[in-house]
């Protein structure tokens, strides 16, 4: 106990709190800029720790990285692009709500039920992080291909009103990702003979390309009905208590995922918010408002990929091994201040162990702070003129999208992808099924790559484990159901014409 007193009190002292503070602001302005994520934050942030206090240090890293992670939704909500790849799922009800005038409701709920995961990610990591990663240890090339292979299937539940369009649009995202050189072997694919093309397709200019693009071809055409259209009436107003208490089993549940997909190395933000976006949409009475500006379409992906930051952490610090590149880049912090993660962890180190839980619940105390404080600035950008937003938005798209790899051509790639989906936008096609996709599909061919190679091109490596079989099952539960509820559909509407 005297230890934990020690560790709080260097971690409450100003100079560690102004670090966590400094690492949290960077980190939201990184992360609401669409192209320059967290993880580029961390990067930058890391050279300044080598001359700081190991425990003040790493609170700037992780001040950064937990800031970065709720930074994503502010340009999600407002604008409709999401800031870093775990706010994509923000967008589909969070960016209908700023249309509808509830820009601040939005915001001040996505801190709220991100504060949430967090904290609750924290709580699970300081009572159970031996147990946590031992369970997510378990979890080898075939387990998460499976638990990967679920995540896919909730393209059935974002595909809108036709499966066919929506298995189209994920197949277009798994063979975007599969551009450029093969990263076992070496060979080149899809490339058609050119040279950028090697580079492959890089996830976060895709996605400024996704969401950006179309908002700008729409904001600056000839279909603005004045020079100047502005959005709808912002008002500054948040989430009442009644209502997030009213929502406070979706965020434990969300939470509770967030946690347990941020603890399998491999997997991230982005696969948690949309497991539990789907998750919300399911467990719903009211379905069919999601996409439309659903406040539970905001909640859950927030609440999940946030508790994924305490999540990422647990086989960080008890194994030493990194879930994502940003928790690498920690990993990287803490080893340059002799912390070295693993077994011996917390009989060698356990003071700045312990200073690391403070510095994540002060983290999120910063991130409550700055985020409620900062919605009344945040929602003044709505009252721009939507044409002249639009060219802001598009000088931000390509610094963001060159920034990435100092790449020209991703710049192009960028607008041709963007112009494929105002295309499919016109067409009422989705297009969010090839961000999960393009999200999900590195790491289901890699992990299925690993298991056969492992296996000596043995399929028995799936069906001989249990838990790989239970997460199929689910997938093809949740296809035939879908199939189902849309065979249903179909025959309510023709019933409806023939009456």
């Amino acid at each position: 106990m005297d230890m934990f007193f020690h560790a709080a009190m260097l971690a409450l002292d100003p100079w560690a709190i102004g670090a966590v503070g400094l690492g949290t602001l960077v980190g939201l302005i990184f992360g609401s800029i669409p192209g320059l994520t967290f993880t580029v934050a961390l990067a930058l942030a890391l050279p300044i720790t080598f001359s700081m206090d190991s425990v003040p240090a790493i609170g700037l890293l992780l001040g950064t990285y937990i800031g970065g992670m709720t930074g994503g939704s502010v340009s999600a909500i407002l604008l409709g692009i999401p800031g870093t790849p775990s706010a994509a799922a923000t967008v589909l009800d969070g960016y209908p709500m700023t249309k509808k005038g509830e820009a601040s409701i939005a915001l001040g709920t996505a801190v709220i039920a991100s504060v949430f995961g967090g904290m609750f990610s924290l709580i699970v990591m300081i009572v159970s992080v031996n147990l946590v990663s031992k369970l997510a240890i378990g979890f080898g090339p075939a387990e998460i291909f499976a638990l990967v292979v679920f995540g896919l299937s909730t393209i059935c539940g974002l595909c809108g009103g036709s499966m066919l369009k929506g298995l189209i649009s994920g197949v277009l995202g798994l063979m975007i990702m599969t551009v450029g050189l093969d990263q076992m072997e070496g060979v080149p694919r899809m490339t058609f003979g050119s040279v950028n093309l090697l580079q492959g397709v890089n996830l976060l200019v895709a996605m400024i390309g996704l969401f950006a693009v179309p908002f700008i071809i729409e904001a600056c055409s000839g279909h603005m009905e004045t020079k100047h259209k502005r959005m709808v009436r912002v008002r500054a107003e948040l989430p009442s208590i009644r209502l997030l208490l009213g929502r406070f089993w979706l965020m434990l549940r969300c939470s509770v995922l967030g946690t347990g997909i941020g603890a399998i190395p491999g997997t991230g933000g982005a696969i948690a918010s949309f497991l539990a976006y789907d998750h919300a949409r399911r467990t719903s009475k009211t379905k069919e408002s999601f996409g439309k500006g659903e406040l539970d379409g905001v909640i859950a992906p927030e609440a999940a990929n946030n508790a994924v930051t305490g999540g990422t952490l647990i086989p960080l610090l008890s194994l030493g091994i990194p879930g994502d590149p940003a928790t690498a880049i920690v990993l990287a912090g803490l080893m340059i201040h002799g912390i070295t993660p693993g077994p011996a962890l917390f009989m060698n180190h356990a003071t700045e162990v312990y200073g690391m839980y403070v510095a994540v619940a002060v983290a999120y105390v910063w991130v409550l702070g700055l985020q409620l404080l900062g919605i009344r600035l945040f929602v003044h950008v709505l009252k721009i003129p939507r044409d002249l937003l639009a060219i802001g938005v598009l000088v931000l798209c390509v610094i963001g999208a060159w920034s990435v790899r100092n790449s020209v051509f991703d710049i192009y790639a960028m607008a041709a992808i963007g112009g494929l989906a105002y295309l499919f936008i016109a067409l009422e096609v989705p297009i969010t099924p090839i961000i999960l996709g393009m999200v999900l599909g590195p790491t289901i061919e890699n992990e299925f790559r690993t298991a056969m190679m492992l296996s000596g091109g043995s399929w028995d490596i799936i069906f001989t484990s249990p838990l790989a079989m239970i997460f199929l099952g689910l997938a093809a539960l949740i296809i035939v159901l879908q199939a189902i509820s849309e065979l249903r559909v179909r025959r309510s509407n023709q019933q409806k014409v023939n009456a």
